[in-house]
């Protein structure tokens, strides 16, 4: 009885273990969070010297283990959106050396998805963002602090 008892208080001690633990939950397996760092804030600045506007990063590492970070940006246009998409492509790919995994919503262009695996980039018109409000639905998500990375793009 004594040995159920102890295995009950280790697996109840287990359960119990704060998510902020480095040494469990998602942030645990993050093979290189600067990396997406710099790949978000590449992406957000990329998207402002586009024209994107009410850029966004969201840090997702609490959240899930796929990925770390949703930048998500508004265009006004369907050819300002393919514009966005096109240059975070170049920087993130040509002089950042990633490369991404999937791209969907390209033809429609009323919402564009990125995938460079650490770093999703959703790219909306203004009512298809309004519509579905990622930043709600992820209200919990931290957001990152763009001032230093936006600081000198003209708008």
């Amino acid at each position: 009885m004594d040995n159920f008892q102890e295995t009950c208080v280790t697996e109840k001690e287990t359960a119990e273990e704060p998510a902020s633990d480095p040494s469990s939950g998602p942030a645990a397996r993050r093979e290189n969070p600067e990396r997406s760092l710099e790949l978000a804030l590449a992406a957000a600045r990329t998207a402002a010297e586009n024209g994107g506007t009410n850029i966004v990063v969201l840090d997702m590492t609490r959240h899930t283990a796929v990925f770390d970070y949703f930048v998500i940006a508004t265009g006004t246009s369907r050819r300002q959106l393919h514009a966005i998409s096109e240059e975070i492509d170049r920087k993130l790919e040509d002089d950042l050396n990633d490369k991404r995994m999937n791209i969907d919503g390209y033809d429609e262009s009323k919402w564009i998805v990125l995938d460079y695996s650490t770093v999703v980039i959703h790219l909306f018109d203004e009512d298809t963002r309004t519509f579905y409000s990622l930043e709600d639905l992820w209200a919990d998500a931290s957001k990152v602090d763009l001032t230093d990375a936006l600081k000198d793009v003209r708008v």
